[in-house]
């Protein structure tokens, strides 16, 4: 068992798709290396992993002690299913309102909201690709905003579109994307960057679809 102020040396290369750390205690370097199978982002885990990391460096936690605390994280629970409903829904509804949709197309915006949530919780649930995740989320929110103007003509469907799939956008991710190139870090920049453009494109196809058939079926533009 070693404890934390008995490491002489500590180094990670980390990308979205795999962890490599390695120790050196007493002369022996110790690596292992880790496959990232799925990835999200949990900021409230990153808080407490930086705060076990700035107590680590004032106390001498024993490596079990430290796994014992990153275990507590790890099973800590999230937002359950209905909190993160229906603060999605209402981030939709929020966006409709920013766009100047009215209280029609923002209640719209709302119950679209919910259903690209339960969806996309649905599939992640099933490891479904996050490429098929969007694009079917993006295309059913297309379909629901859709139909709504079907039954309501005073609905504008492009309002209820965009307000709805701006929880589906990959804002994070090209945030992430431009951070890491601007810090050097060029591998995991240019990862994050072909995440955010595959969303991107799959949120497109999904509505891109769905649309093309509307217009169609109505006879053409």
């Amino acid at each position: 068992m070693y404890l934390f102020h008995e490491v002489e040396d500590a180094q990670s290369f980390v990308t979205p798709t795999g962890i490599m750390f390695s120790i050196t205690v007493g002369q022996q370097t110790l690596t292992k290396v880790l496959r990232v199978k799925s990835r999200g982002t949990d900021l409230n885990c990153i808080d407490k992993i930086n705060d076990l990391s700035r107590r680590a460096t004032q106390h001498a936690y024993s490596i079990d002690e430290i796994w014992k605390e990153l275990q507590d994280i790890a099973n800590e629970k999230r937002y359950g299913f209905w909190t993160t409903l229906l603060f999605g829904a209402l981030s939709a509804l929020g966006f409709a309102i920013f766009f100047h949709g009215t209280w029609k197309e923002a209640f719209v915006s709302f119950l679209i909201g919910m259903l690209i949530k339960t969806v996309s919780f649905l599939l992640e649930k099933r490891e479904w690709n996050v490429f098929f995740t969007n694009a079917l989320s993006a295309g059913l929110a297309a379909v629901a905003a859709l139909g709504f103007q079907y039954m309501d003509h005073g609905i504008n469907s492009d309002i209820v579109i965009i307000s709805s799939i701006m929880l589906l956008v990959p804002g994070l991710a090209i945030t992430n994307a431009v951070r890491d190139t601007m810090a050097g870090d060029y591998l995991s920049g240019v990862a994050r960057a072909t995440e955010a453009f595959l969303i991107a494109v799959a949120i497109a196809v999904g509505i891109g679809f769905v649309l093309s058939m509307s217009i169609r079926l109505k006879g053409g533009l």
